[in-house]
């Protein structure tokens, strides 16, 4: 299906002026893997229903080397992973054990409570490889945050794909360009991988509020200026957008969605309109009653977990 993308990014200032925001991503180093922060920042907390954006890579280990983000819980939102290169082993406390590899989606509605893991294969840390890939947030809707935890696979052939001369995009989440992903959402969202030609055009989708994009590889065109890699752009509801991929071409990915018609409440990896139901949480965790709290540990991966510290607690402050 093609979009009939214009050639030209430069639309009239009536219509394109400028950006709303442009997010230039926090980078951490965690002892050779880079992970980039774009969402929540200082000038925007979330896009649509995006509350989390990281890039995470890319990276390379050699033998024995890979990733291991032990046990930890989340509630009030749902887990986007979605990789370029390498692997993922998934486990949650409902059960689930997924292998991940790139252009495949998981995705975990943690709802009222949920523990998951994701480490690096046995198999993978047998041999040198990479990783790179998005890692997102999205904030439930207030009547869907106690929802029952679920999780969702889905192949890279299961995912719709939108072609036109010089650019190809894989539909992740929501709806965009008259297709629809598979992936069963609980708010109007879109989240395209969109892979560009040096110069070929790409118009954003219109028929969603909130619009953001985030360039991975290469750089863009919008009205004029360029953006490379690393910088996130969100753009004014109703306007209309084209990019343009700069000479040696573009991946990014393109996100947003209804706006929340209020802020979420972000204290580690819990999210939530409510203060108390963070605190909720927090205390859960902290009893780590494994038998008769709201918290279980993954099956498979329950020798241990990432505890809730005093270092933790001073360094991340509730913030709205």
């Amino acid at each position: 299906m093609s979009w009939n993308p214009t050639q030209d990014p430069n639309c009239p200032d009536a219509e394109c002026s400028a950006l709303e925001t442009l997010i230039i991503p926090r980078a951490r180093d965690l002892g050779g893997f880079e992970v980039r922060r774009a969402l929540p920042s200082p000038k925007r907390q979330m896009v649509g229903p995006f509350i989390f954006f990281d890039q995470m890579g890319p990276a390379e280990f050699i033998t024995d080397g890979g990733i291991d983000v032990r046990p930890h819980p989340h509630i009030g939102l749902g887990t986007v992973t979605y990789l370029y290169q390498g692997e993922f082993e998934h486990r949650d406390s409902i059960g689930t054990h997924q292998m991940i590899y790139p252009g495949e989606v998981n995705w975990m509605v943690a709802g009222s409570g949920v523990t998951h893991s994701e480490r690096t294969s046995e198999e993978t840390r047998a041999t040198r490889h990479k990783l790179f890939g998005i890692q997102t947030w999205i904030a439930l809707p207030e009547d869907k945050e106690e929802m029952a935890p679920d999780f969702e696979h889905h192949k890279e052939a299961a995912l719709p794909v939108i072609q036109s001369e010089g650019a190809t995009a894989r539909l992740i989440l929501g709806d965009a360009y008259g297709e629809r992903s598979p992936v069963t959402m609980q708010s109007e969202t879109f989240y395209l991988d969109v892979v560009l030609e040096p110069g070929t055009g790409f118009p954003l989708p219109d028929n969603h509020e909130d619009r953001g994009l985030y360039v991975t590889q290469g750089s863009i065109e919008v009205a004029g200026d360029t953006f490379e890699a690393g910088r996130m752009m969100v753009f004014r509801p109703g306007d209309r957008i084209s990019v343009k991929a700069g000479p040696e071409g573009a991946r990014l990915m393109a996100l947003g969605g209804a706006t929340m018609n209020e802020g979420r409440y972000i204290w580690w990896n819990f999210v939530s309109s409510s203060k108390d139901r963070i605190e909720e949480a927090k205390d859960a965790w902290k009893a780590a009653d494994w038998a008769n709290g709201p918290f279980r540990l993954p099956p498979g991966d329950n020798e241990e977990f990432i505890p809730i510290t005093d270092q933790l607690e001073g360094r991340l402050p509730l913030r709205k």
